[in-house]
């Protein structure tokens, strides 16, 4: 399916987030805070666009990786001079050293594994000591006027849209059921600290559109 959508991805993100996708992924990786000489793991890396955020910070070094090849294939077309590799890998069972990566990061994403746990294990496994996981993540706002709001957006505009410009109706039905399955942020942030990280913490961005949860290892 992300397959298939990968040429019209980068477009719809933008319209139909109307832009705030982009000051999202800054404060996502404000929050991570990368340093000169780390190396960050950008899980269900897509086309990259999280992973450039970070490779933003002078000697950092980002590895983008995906299960979805045209996805990455698009990333690396625009990859351009910037330190950025990207590797086919499934999240769950990721082809890396113990203790080998200080950040990893999640841009909607996380909700497209069959198994948060398992996910959670493997980047628990592949940071090192003292690292730090950001997740940022679409979910339903707190807010009933926002929120009814947003599921007619959500589950009748969006689908339609997405549908139109890609052309692939069924994925754009997907997010919305997949935003509605995913764990709220509370329940998140608990599984979290059962699979090993600390210091969990989370917030709300515009109004509860999306979360962004933070934690170390």
């Amino acid at each position: 399916m992300f397959d298939t959508v990968a040429p019209r991805y980068d477009f719809l993100n933008r319209l139909l987030s109307v832009g705030i996708d982009g000051r999202w992924r800054r404060r996502a990786i404000a929050a991570l805070g990368p340093e000169p000489g780390h190396v960050v793991l950008d899980l269900c890396a897509g086309t990259g666009d999280l992973g450039f955020t970070a490779a933003r910070v002078d000697g950092v070094s980002v590895l983008g990786m995906d299960l979805a090849r045209n996805m990455l294939a698009r990333g690396e077309a625009k990859r351009g001079e910037r330190r950025v590799r990207f590797v086919q890998a499934d999240g769950e069972c990721l082809p890396l050293p113990a203790a080998s990566v200080d950040r990893a990061c999640v841009g909607f994403g996380i909700r497209n594994m069959s198994s948060l746990s398992a996910a959670f294990d493997e980047t628990v496994r592949v940071l090192k000591p003292g690292g730090r996981l950001v997740i940022l993540e679409f979910t339903i706002p707190p807010n009933p006027v926002l929120r009814s709001l947003y599921h007619t957006y959500f589950h009748h505009i969006l689908p339609r849209v997405g549908a139109w410009v890609s052309g692939d109706g069924e994925a754009y039905r997907y997010l919305p059921a997949s935003v509605s399955r995913f764990p709220e942020p509370r329940d998140l942030a608990a599984l979290l600290t059962t699979r090993g990280f600390r210091d969990v913490r989370w917030s709300l961005l515009s109004g509860g559109i999306a979360s962004l949860h933070i934690a170390e290892r």
